[in-house]
């Protein structure tokens, strides 16, 4: 095993990766100045999606959403009846526009693989967590998605 120093990385046939007495750039803070996280980090945003088509056998929507979860732990609650079903979960993401083009994927993108009814997205909620905490301790909004797993309606 070759040893490198410390931020001087080298390419694969052994040549320095930056010019001999080229220094690295480093980056500090000021004492007393405070650290801000950048404005684009990833947040996390509670999904529901709402599914609706014609009807479909229980067993057949149960095992359909008990795999999507298998195949994606993410998601937190699926409730289901024949011809409708809720997803609930939480996505990180940078704003509210990426969640919500994810939570629109979601359905389409998985119906072959998880065997899926045929239905289409009829409604789609996306908050951001301090709007689900604050709708759960004033009593209205979401109930807390408990139990998590897959359930009737």
């Amino acid at each position: 095993m070759r040893r490198v120093r410390p931020g001087a990385a080298a390419s694969r046939d052994g040549a320095p990766s930056r010019a001999v007495g080229e220094e690295r750039a480093l980056t500090s803070v000021a004492a007393g100045d405070r650290y801000e996280e950048p404005a684009d980090l990833p947040r996390l945003w509670h999904v529901t999606l709402s599914v609706s088509g014609e009807e479909a056998p229980l067993k057949e929507v149960r095992r359909g959403l008990e795999q999507l979860a298998h195949d994606h732990p993410f998601l937190l609650t699926s409730r289901y009846a024949g011809d409708h079903a809720e997803i609930r979960y939480w996505e990180e993401a940078r704003d509210l526009h990426d969640a919500a083009a994810v939570a629109l994927r979601l359905w389409g993108e998985h119906r072959q693989t998880a065997k899926l009814p045929p239905w289409e997205i009829v409604g789609l909620e996306v908050i951001d967590r301090e709007t689900y905490h604050q709708r759960i301790a004033e009593g209205y909004g979401p109930a807390p998605a408990t139990p998590v797993g897959v359930h009737p309606f």
